[in-house]
């Protein structure tokens, strides 16, 4: 991949992160488990959705017999958590991917969850995985602040978190429906932990989010709406994932330009994870170990901006090009309140300000 391909100036805070690099679907709700065979597999994805339908293609090519009978249905990352719980009795889905790792952690805590082969677990570090292999993380994701560059100029954009919520700034956020997405839970969450880490309460973290809810316009319905938003130059500025930001730059030429954070950006952990009494064991299993390969990690590290939790051999070319620095963030803290946190911003803070 080459640099005339990244047509965005990423803006690092310094410091560079150690990153251990280490047919298709539809969206339609799957069948019940009654009519489910072997050789049926279903997915539930809060992943980009050329990203899973070009994986899903590759993996019916390596299993011909999957051919025609792989069913994706994309859905938010809390949505499908709370879709397989509520099909505990009955479950409908084979895989789950893309989650947080406080999501995942909390489908194992409820035992919907089911060990992944020994292989897969094996080559995931410790870090990034379930004690047990109830879920695995599959890539590293980082939480970046976003501007459209013919709304607004380097030099007036926003350069760390809390310049999104200087009031000269009113109106101009745009953020996607916090409840439904991981990737929002998560940064909510860490504006609140670092208030936590600070003070030693989350108050200092619900005044920060008030403000932000006062210079947020909008709360997008899912990605697709907030793309839109910001294209069409509703809203100038939102926070959301690097990958997912470079994919609309490379793909849809949008007018986006990410910025690390000078603090640093938070890093979240996104995992995959068998779906526990699913219609398709042996399916569910053979697609984990096939996402998890050093040759489907390789392909979507240089294809689809992908940071693997995996060893590669070697890093992909446009990761080698950047600085990132992360955000000191505590996720077992954050595992253990995100729900309570971010029900009190959705009872009393979201749309109050």
């Amino acid at each position: 991949m080459t640099k005339r391909r990244l047509k965005f100036a990423l803006i690092s805070g310094g410091l560079g992160l150690a990153l251990g690099l280490s047919g298709c679907g539809i969206d339609a709700a799957p069948t019940s488990s009654d009519a489910a065979s072997e050789t049926s597999l279903t997915i539930y994805t809060a992943r980009d959705k050329g990203l899973a339908e070009s994986v899903v293609a590759d993996f019916v090519a390596a299993n011909p017999d999957y051919d025609g009978k792989v069913q994706i249905l994309t859905l938010g990352a809390q949505e499908a958590l709370e879709r397989i719980r509520a099909e505990k009795v009955n479950p409908q889905g084979d895989i789950w991917w893309g989650g947080t790792s406080q999501q995942m952690q909390q489908a194992a805590s409820d035992d919907v969850l089911s060990p992944a082969p020994q292989s897969v677990i094996d080559a995931v570090p410790e870090a990034s995985r379930d004690a047990d292999g109830l879920w695995v993380g599959e890539m590293l994701l980082a939480e970046v602040i976003v501007y459209n560059h013919d709304m607004i100029t380097a030099a007036d954009a926003p350069k760390d978190w809390d310049d999104l919520i200087d009031p000269a700034l009113g109106d101009q956020i745009a953020i996607r429906d916090v409840q439904a997405s991981g990737t929002m839970r998560s940064i909510y969450s860490a504006m609140i932990d670092r208030e936590v880490e600070a003070s030693g309460s989350a108050d200092a973290g619900y005044a920060w989010l008030e403000a932000l809810d006062a210079n947020t316009k909008v709360y997008a319905a899912n990605p697709t709406d907030l793309y839109l938003r910001l294209t069409r130059q509703e809203a100038a500025i939102t926070a959301w994932n690097l990958q997912d930001v470079m994919l609309q730059i490379e793909q849809q030429d949008a007018p986006y330009t990410p910025v690390v954070p000078t603090s640093g950006a938070p890093m979240l952990v996104d995992g995959v994870a068998k779906i526990k009494g699913g219609p398709s064991s042996d399916g569910a299993d053979a697609f984990l170990s096939f996402l998890i390969s050093e040759e489907t990690q390789t392909k979507l590290a240089e294809t689809y901006f992908q940071i693997p939790t995996i060893d590669l051999a070697a890093a992909p070319s446009w990761l080698a090009d950047l600085n990132l620095k992360e955000m000191d963030v505590n996720w077992t803290r954050i595992a253990e309140n995100e729900t309570e946190w971010i029900d009190y911003w959705a009872a009393n803070i979201k749309g109050q300000s």
